[in-house]
């Protein structure tokens, strides 16, 4: 059995990746950029710093990659508004688990957009831990910011278990050496690779019991 278990945000509680992936390429058509076939993809897992720098760089939005995230971020609050598209089952399935474990959030998501989350979700008093990968050198498929979040619970990494549904998610957090539980996401769902790497894969997060991460 493991002793703590670290949450990825978009896809897993907050159905979003779909929001980000339209509000990055209305952005990037309106500004004279070009939204690639590959760009969605791509950009799955990279920090907003990684994301930025791409928008700018392979999608020619112009801007500095500080003024492309602010404006993204800007654009996603006001899509989130008070109501953040919750996944069904994900806040029950949290709790479930926050009763026994002690519980993180490892996402690419900018801090303020994670508070947002957390906060509608009623799950403050559940997530002390929160890293952004905008908090560290690299984002997904990189482990590092699943290595940030065990490092700030306090438990070794190996004895973590995590909760994806994208390829660079999945791929993160089996670099990471936790016990890796994937929740494919059915808009942009992972390879059948990155999926392989998994130790557990179910077909919602409300199935996610403290037994699957006793397999």
């Amino acid at each position: 059995m493991i002793d703590a278990v670290v949450f990825d945000l978009d896809g897993v509680i907050v159905d979003s990746e779909q929001v980000w992936d339209d509000v990055r390429e209305r952005y990037t058509n309106e500004v004279g950029g070009t939204y690639t076939e590959t760009a969605t993809r791509d950009m799955m897992g990279m920090s907003s710093v990684e994301w930025s720098r791409y928008m700018s760089e392979a999608l020619g939005v112009p801007g500095t990659p500080e003024e492309i995230n602010a404006a993204v971020v800007e654009r996603m609050l006001e899509r989130y508004g008070d109501a953040p598209p919750l996944i069904p089952g994900a806040v029950a399935a949290v709790r479930r688990i926050s009763a026994r474990l002690p519980c993180a959030i490892a996402s690419s998501s900018n801090p303020e957009l994670i508070e947002v989350v957390i906060r509608v979700a009623g799950l403050a008093d559940v997530f002390a831990v929160a890293v952004s990968s905008q908090e560290v050198a690299r984002g997904k498929p990189a482990p590092d910011v699943y290595l940030e979040a065990a490092r700030r619970l306090a438990v070794e990494p190996g004895r973590c278990g995590a909760v994806e549904d994208s390829h660079n998610g999945l791929r993160s957090a089996k670099r990471a050496g936790m016990f890796v539980v994937a929740v494919p996401n059915p808009h942009f769902p992972p390879d059948d690779e990155s999926v392989a790497l998994a130790d557990v894969v179910l077909g919602s997060i409300a199935e996610l019991q403290l037994e699957t991460f006793a397999v």
